[in-house]
């Protein structure tokens, strides 16, 4: 007697489908274009989340830079001025003050 595993081929076939509905031409259509597909796309998610946290570092980097020229200083000096004084802010924090707290961020770089 022979298998035939038509109801779980087509489970697994559908399960992959369902999750590249939307895909340009034939990658959310046929089974085997859509499984390759979906397979990148994993990879692709992996590799940008990894990445996600150097791209939020540039960011803050750039808020915290942008906040230290109005107050008439560079970033690097400001950075180096922190490490001095054991200030532990870290660029996150910083930054969210910079933008949110331009005040708060003065009275920082003035105490320094």
């Amino acid at each position: 007697m022979r298998v035939k595993g038509g109801t779980t081929r087509k489970k697994r076939h559908k399960k992959v489908l369902d999750k590249t509905k939307g895909y340009r031409l034939t990658k959310g259509k046929l089974y085997r274009v859509s499984h390759e597909a979906y397979l990148h796309a994993g990879q692709y998610a992996y590799d940008h989340r990894q990445k996600r946290g150097a791209q939020m570092r540039r960011i803050w980097i750039t808020k915290i830079n942008a906040a230290c020229k109005q107050n008439d200083l560079q970033y690097k000096d400001f950075i180096k001025k922190l490490k001095d004084n054991k200030v532990e802010l870290n660029r996150k924090v910083l930054a969210d003050l910079a933008v949110n707290n331009p005040e708060v961020f003065s009275f920082i770089v003035k105490s320094l």
